[in-house]
């Protein structure tokens, strides 16, 4: 089995700065982290491996310092790890994104056996972008099913099988057949620390696969600013507005208080 675990290395600070000029993220001395819902992805990966047996790629899209989300995945136990990285990716939106990524995954896909089974499996988010459509746009590219929001997961036989949060008290039971491409949340599990042997072996026995738009052989057109279908016209972080109401008194009292005060905000 082939497991492809897509990574993306995020902003590690609660509050994003946003460049007014160009409305992005500024990076510049920002320090970044794994996207934690993609460590997820990674510890569901790995504990496929351990029950069943798979080999595991990791993939990320992002400029060259991108490199170390996928060592630290190395270190986790990933066995192999591809960067995309190239300035006519720079740009991009979450289409372009996803079929930058499929790209590189078709390409890996001819390495395959006959019959032999993959699954792609993805966080459910970003912490930066927060969109969660880099998931379902990939499983369109690769033309396979996708889940999304999978809290619980399984493998039986040839099916998987997955617990999904459907609405916010609702979960579905899904099966599906190979191929699938599902996106997890938090609650899936707790993703593993690297050993110090595992980040040893990381820097210094496995290597990052790098991957351009000329290897991929990527259509100019759809790949970077020229293939994103969307444009931001402008960022920000909302201010605060009034201040918070902390309502006492018995249950009753706190209700009929709060019904007032949505009446006079005219929600009510």
């Amino acid at each position: 089995m082939k497991i492809f675990v897509c990574i993306k290395q995020v902003p590690g600070v609660s509050e994003v700065k946003i460049d007014p000029k160009t409305n992005t993220l500024v990076r510049e001395g920002i320090p970044s982290i794994t996207n934690p819902y993609d460590k997820n992805a990674i510890e569901l990966a790995l504990s496929i491996k351990e029950e069943l047996g798979a080999e595991i790629a990791a993939i990320s899209m992002g400029p060259p310092q991108a490199e170390e989300v996928l060592r630290e995945a190395l270190a986790m136990g990933v066995d192999r790890a591809f960067l995309l990285t190239d300035k006519a990716f720079a740009g991009a939106d979450t289409l372009a994104t996803s079929y930058t990524l499929s790209l590189a995954i078709k390409k890996i896909l001819k390495e395959l056996k006959k019959d032999e089974k993959y699954i792609v499996i993805c966080g459910s988010q970003a912490i930066d972008g927060d969109t969660g459509q880099v998931g379902p746009e990939l499983a369109e590219e690769l033309d396979i099913p996708q889940i999304t929001y999978v809290q619980k997961f399984q493998i039986k036989g040839d099916k998987v099988i997955v617990e999904r949060i459907f609405r916010t008290e609702e979960v579905v039971v899904i099966e599906t057949n190979f191929p699938v491409l599902i996106s997890v949340l938090s609650e899936i599990n707790i993703p593993r620390n690297p050993t110090m042997s595992g980040i040893v072996d990381a820097y210094q026995k496995k290597e990052i696969h790098y991957l351009d738009a000329e290897r991929l052989k990527a259509d100019k057109a759809k790949i970077g600013l020229d293939g994103s279908m969307t444009q931001v016209w402008k960022i920000f972080i909302p201010e605060r507005k009034g201040e918070h109401i902390i309502l006492t008194g018995t249950i009753e009292e706190m209700v009929q208080n709060l019904c007032e005060n949505l009446k006079e905000d005219k929600i009510l």
